[in-house]
């Protein structure tokens, strides 16, 4: 599968190529934070597969964390489009920003749900944990 998509304001723009290894919603504190409040919709896709095709993006890593996300965001709009994990050789694509967002389809989970707030909805029937599933 090829993915494509971009930021609001269309200064950067990607492509994502490979099978979508996990489609998820995350309910953690920093999802919060970047996505406004709401869970955040997202495919784990392949790093190898995944180019920006049109600008660069900014980079921000929280240096207090033992294993921080790095997130990659348009330096104009503030949008973000990827998070990378230092243990993962995967992007974690921020379903918003597809060009097509029903390409996302529904998450196969919820992870994180420690964190998550009485207005998050969670389908029903999907696998729900607490933080992190176990590889």
């Amino acid at each position: 599968m090829t993915f494509e998509g971009g930021c609001y304001c269309g200064s950067l723009r990607y492509v994502a190529e490979g099978e979508p290894m996990m489609k998820g919603q995350c309910h953690c504190r920093e999802c919060q934070y970047i996505s406004g409040g709401a869970p955040h919709m997202f495919l784990l896709m392949p790093a190898a597969g995944f180019r920006y095709t049109k600008g660069t993006p900014k980079a921000f890593t929280r240096s207090d964390l033992e294993k921080p996300v790095t997130r990659e965001f348009c330096g104009e709009c503030g949008t973000h489009i990827v998070g990378r994990r230092p243990e993962f050789a995967a992007v974690v694509l921020k379903a918003g920003t597809l060009d097509d967002p029903s390409l996302f389809g529904t998450p196969q989970m919820a992870i994180f749900t420690c964190d998550r707030q009485a207005f998050h909805l969670i389908p029903d029937g999907i696998p729900v944990f607490e933080r992190m599933p176990a590889h």
